[in-house]
């Protein structure tokens, strides 16, 4: 039985899965409460290996993930996925 992770959590089954397979909480209550559309919605951006690292450190700085300014390009990358 999947346990009730309160209001703020549309996706239950979705929230606990991803957080079994290490999922942060935020990034699992981002993609449990996104629910299908969120599939449907991407490919408006390139993928990241087309960003300068420029934009990618500006994302990165958007998303406050810490370090980033020792960070090259595929590192930015790697952090912006995992985040």
């Amino acid at each position: 039985m999947v346990k009730d992770h309160g209001p703020s959590i549309k996706d239950d089954e979705t929230y606990q899965r991803l957080r079994d397979e290490g999922a942060s909480k935020e990034k699992a209550a981002r993609i449990a409460n996104a629910g299908t559309q969120a599939s449907k919605k991407g490919g408006k951006h390139p993928p990241y290996e087309e960003w300068t690292r420029d934009d990618l450190y500006a994302q990165a700085r958007k998303v406050g993930i810490d370090g980033r300014s020792d960070m090259t390009k595929d590192q930015l990358i790697r952090a912006l996925r995992t985040h």
